[in-house]
């Protein structure tokens, strides 16, 4: 799968804020799947290609992460932290999205390893104004190491 249409992971526990971003995402004409996983755990099989997401070819590695913080389990943080541990990974965009607004968590964040902190959009019009930006600045500027 070329670079350009590798899917965007979104680590996102909220049901309704992951309809609500696929909604945008088919508004503004992203290309790339939006797969959404529900929390940390599942972020990390997926990235790691084992259990359910097997398999390179059905589950290819995304081009992009937009991570929430809070979710049970294992938070976006120590997600974030996983990834920038693993040396395959490093080189992987991870966005926060997130609608924590504490200033030791954005701090935390970038510390990290966060390429980006976005608080997350909470109008129809904000979401899509997000998903454009994704696709002007993530899909059409931005250099990504080659998979």
């Amino acid at each position: 799968m070329p670079a350009d249409l590798r899917p965007i992971l979104l680590v996102e526990d909220n049901q309704d804020d992951q309809f609500l971003l696929q909604e945008a995402w088919k508004k503004v004409g992203i290309e790339n799947p939006l797969v959404a996983v529900e929390n940390g755990e599942q972020a990390c099989e997926y990235l790691e290609g084992i259990g359910r997401y097997a398999g390179r070819l059905r589950f290819p590695l995304p081009v992009l992460v937009l991570l929430d913080i809070k979710m049970p389990g294992m938070s976006g943080l120590e997600v974030l932290a996983w990834i920038r541990g693993r040396k395959d990974l490093g080189g992987l965009p991870v966005v926060m999205l997130t609608a924590s607004t504490w200033p030791e968590e954005v701090a935390e964040a970038y510390r990290l390893g966060a390429n980006s902190f976005v608080i997350k959009p909470t109008a129809a019009q904000e979401l899509t104004d997000f998903a454009a930006a994704v696709k002007s600045y993530w899909l059409r500027f931005n250099e990504f190491v080659p998979p």
